[in-house]
């Protein structure tokens, strides 16, 4: 059952929001697991709670591909949220016009006030989640490793989805500039100024965020759990691999955003014919290592690689229950692929504590019998609750 101290929701609604008509589901704060075939609507739940933090949800996409295919165009997730200061309505969805056509923005509602950004939502809830798309991290493009890595240091730092948000309008004008090939140099120097300001702060929000993500899964793995174990998850190396990061470690920060400001206007002939900008943190890498094994990543098998995963989130979860002084939903889709029995159970361990409100899916009742009576269970099938 959920405490004074814990985050965690007690009541999901969801209208026209996927697969889902008319869907409710009842919680009390344990841990939740869901089961059904491909295709019952697990990962959609999982979706629509993760739609009420900051950002575009767990999948990303356009929110009016996330209306149910035969409805109006519109959909609604409405919670009741159980938090230390008291419980709260939070209310997300897409409108429609009075000409019946979706709204360009999501709608927010908090206790039924309409909030003009997502931040407050930040403040009240944090939400981390692991999906089976994430498996690839390792192997695949290295700007899906800078998107899970800024989604981590949103739970740390709200204000850094501005930030980011801050250098990515100033590159895109630049780039704009680039491809047209103007030599304003009024323009350049402004926008490369911006650039450089917001670049070098993104960096630094990084590596504080990489260096303390680094610290937190070699202390777990360090430190046996309740029943003397240690942890099956291994401790990772975190490195984040830039220009401006290499200034950042070796210079104060005031002299590599110089350097970087320097840098951009060497560049701009380079740049220019390539018609974008070549050097920046949109270019960064964050790699991570087997730490036991002393051998990257991507190079682990596909079980090491989720297990170093799962590690990380683990970890990332504590530091926002330090943080915040509650722990933070969990969503994990799928979660039993790639993971053993051992470590199936060692994952539901740290999940009880802690005390987070996990929401898990899989197809096997089975594989969560570990859990016994500390989890709440549902199956579904067709949107519907079956079990």
């Amino acid at each position: 059952m959920g405490n004074s101290n814990s985050v965690w929701l007690s009541r999901l609604r969801l209208t026209d929001f996927r697969n889902y008509h008319q869907f409710t589901l009842e919680l009390d704060g344990r841990p939740v697991v869901l089961t059904g075939e491909n295709g019952a609507g697990k990962t959609n739940l999982l979706e629509a709670i993760s739609l009420l933090a900051p950002g575009r949800g767990l999948r990303g996409i356009p929110l009016a591909d996330l209306a149910r295919f035969d409805g109006a165009g519109g959909w609604a997730v409405a919670t009741h949220l159980q938090h230390p200061d008291g419980p709260v309505n939070i209310g997300t969805g897409l409108e429609l016009s009075a000409d019946g056509h979706p709204m360009s923005g999501r709608t927010i509602k908090i206790d039924g006030q309409v909030l003009k950004g997502s931040g407050k939502l930040g403040h009240l809830v944090q939400i981390v989640w692991l999906t089976p798309a994430l498996d690839g991290l390792f192997t695949g493009p290295a700007s899906e490793r800078r998107r899970f890595l800024d989604r981590l240091i949103i739970g740390f730092n709200p204000g850094f989805r501005h930030l980011s948000g801050q250098f990515e309008r100033a590159m895109r004008q630049r780039n704009k500039l680039l491809e047209s090939g103007s030599h304003d140099d009024t323009q350049f120097i402004g926008l490369e100024t911006a650039m450089a300001q917001t670049g070098a702060a993104l960096a630094a929000a990084r590596l504080e965020a990489v260096d303390g993500l680094a610290k937190a899964v070699l202390d777990k793995w360090q430190k046996p759990d309740q029943q003397g174990q240690q942890s099956p998850f291994p401790w990772s190396t975190l490195t984040l691999e830039g220009d401006l990061e290499h200034d950042l470690r070796i210079m104060p920060s005031s002299d590599a955003e110089d350097h970087y400001l320097r840098t951009l206007q060497s560049n701009r002939e380079r740049d220019r014919a390539a018609r974008r900008t070549l050097i920046g943190p949109h270019r960064s890498d964050f790699l991570a290592g087997h730490g036991p094994k002393k051998m990257p990543a991507k190079f682990c098998s596909t079980g090491e690689q989720k297990a170093l995963l799962v590690g990380l989130v683990l970890a990332h979860a504590e530091l926002l229950r330090e943080l915040h002084g509650s722990a933070p939903l969990i969503l994990l889709d799928e979660i039993s692929a790639h993971l053993d029995e051992r470590r199936r159970s060692a994952l539901f361990r740290e999940i009880l504590s802690l005390s987070s409100q996990a929401f898990m899916t899989g197809t096997d009742h089975e594989t969560f019998s570990s859990f016994g009576t500390d989890a709440q269970y549902f199956s579904l099938d067709k949107a519907t609750i079956i079990d």
